[in-house]
């Protein structure tokens, strides 16, 4: 039977209650009973006159209208703002009724400018969300994930002007220049002077200029000039982020996309050594030899993957050349010793061959193509952390570890980027930057917190002792697992449930 309705009574007075038209599945409202969002006003009480100035919009509903648009990931604000004004959701979210007028797009534009610039805002905001997380038990410091991605920043990559490299100190060069100092005087050698502030820096150094250019956006100057692989080349942001073994946030930095991994890791690395983990699992850009020394002597491990050598073709590779400890020089591979001649300022001793010996060597060309025929090994001052680095790669069970970052930090980067707006920004600057940073990871920490204790409300978690139940039905089959056929995958299916649990 065939139903016309040609009179959709759109005139027509009707009265309804808000909270009944929004689903009780809804994710805004899992999000309102999973936090009380009267902590924002403790945070920006500062910022608002007591007794003077016109009343102003509720700060709860100005900072949960950009909350709505990365929860979301609306393109702009404009586009949140109409979305707003046609969503019931959104409008209970924030406390408004279908009659009340929903704020101008620019509104939050410009308290922000007036209000919350040069602030640390929204990394309180952060840091209480993640500070709810670890209350309610669901957060594992033990190993913790570290990485980093570009977010195209809101610049014409056609618009640039070449200015002057600046070196920027390095966090460790107070460290070194002790190490290297000692190193030389170990070796009898003189101290090297100060570098003046009109010297030329060497590769890697810190301070002055190096004498090369790079290119700056004169939309956005703050940003980078990202370059990787096949790339398009853009202007662009790098977020290093942090977070535990199940997925949940735990610290942020923001910095220019031309700047790599390892100068940008000490600001991060202050944020998240409060958490007292017992390993760091990073990428190979981390892999140095001050980021191991470092967390090494802080008494935490660092889990690097292996670093393919940048030897030419057809030259021996450098750990082919082995270095005696006892001796302290470095021997080839037909035998002859390298010995120590200096320490340079970046850390590297340097060994050298004896030309007498090379000239006639049947594996010179293997060797160096050097005119005078010396072959150079530089060892860092620092090696000794790096070589227990790589004792920690081949540790058992160390490689499974290193394949979790796919389901945790890798995943993180994909999840913002596809469902919450991160593949690029809209903002100028670095600051607006880093506000949305941690508008976004607040939201998708408070987004699984909300779907967590939704579940526990439900009982839909199984109690500890179902768990361990679980477990042990689970190590029972793994063991007896090769007279099955298809027990794998049930294996692979109990695992994956119990790491989500």
């Amino acid at each position: 039977m065939m139903t016309k309705k040609i009179d959709k009574k759109r005139d027509q007075m009707m009265v309804f209650c808000m909270d009944d038209m929004v689903p009780q599945e809804h994710s805004l409202r899992l999000i309102d009973g999973a936090i009380d969002w009267s902590f924002i006003y403790d945070l920006v009480e500062e910022r608002y006159c007591h007794d003077n100035g016109r009343p102003s919009m509720d700060p709860v509903m100005l900072i949960k209208i950009p909350f709505i648009q990365y929860l979301y990931g609306i393109r702009s604000m404009r586009q949140t703002i109409r979305e707003i004004e046609v969503n019931v959701a959104y409008r209970w979210s924030l406390g408004l009724d279908m009659m009340d007028p929903v704020p101008h797009f620019s509104t939050f534009g410009k308290d922000y400018t007036r209000r919350f610039k040069d602030t640390d805002l929204f990394e309180q905001i952060f840091a209480h969300i993640l500070g709810q997380c670890m209350d309610a038990g669901l957060v594992d410091t033990s190993q913790i994930f570290v990485d980093a991605t570009h977010v195209k920043a809101c610049a014409n990559g056609k618009k640039m002007k070449e200015q002057a490299a600046h070196e920027q100190a390095l966090w460790y060069e107070e460290g070194l220049k002790e190490e290297i100092a000692q190193d030389r005087e170990r070796h009898g050698k003189r101290p090297l002077r100060d570098r003046d502030r009109d010297d030329p820096p060497s590769g890697g150094s810190a301070g002055g200029d190096s004498g090369r250019t790079r290119k700056c956006s004169t939309t956005d100057p703050e940003s980078g000039w990202f370059r990787k692989g096949e790339h398009k080349h853009v202007f662009a942001y790098a977020m290093q982020t942090a977070c535990d073994r199940n997925g949940w946030i735990l610290g942020y930095t923001v910095h220019p996309g031309d700047e790599h991994d390892s100068r940008t890791f000490k600001p991060l690395y202050d944020k998240i050594k409060g958490y007292a983990p017992e390993m760091v699992i990073m990428d190979a850009g981390y892999r140095t030899p001050a980021i191991a020394h470092e967390l090494l002597t802080d008494g935490i491990l660092p889990l690097l993957p292996y670093k393919r050598p940048m030897t030419k073709k057809g030259f021996f590779k450098k750990h082919e050349y082995v270095y005696d400890e006892y001796y302290d020089c470095y021997i080839c591979p037909e035998d002859h010793i390298l010995t120590y001649r200096a320490t340079d300022r970046e850390g590297y001793k340097e060994y050298k061959s004896c030309a007498d010996h090379c000239a006639h060597c049947p594996s010179l060309r293997r060797c160096t193509h050097s005119k005078s025929h010396v072959k150079t090994v530089t060892r860092h001052v620092w090696e000794e952390y790096m070589e227990t680095v790589e004792d920690i790669r081949h540790t058992r069970g160390d490689r499974e570890i290193y394949a979790r970052r796919k389901e945790t930090i890798e995943r993180i980067f994909g999840t913002a980027k596809e469902q919450h707006g991160s593949r690029y920004t809209q903002y100028i600057g670095k600051a607006r930057m880093e506000m949305k940073a941690g508008l976004t990871f607040a939201c998708m920490d408070l987004k699984k917190l909300a779907r967590i204790l939704a579940r526990k409300g439900r009982g839909g978690l199984p109690s500890k002792g179902c768990l361990r139940i679980l477990k042990k039905i689970y190590l029972t089959i793994k063991e007896r697992c090769w007279s099955f056929a298809l027990t794998p995958l049930f294996v692979y299916s109990l695992k994956h449930a119990l790491e989500r649990v």
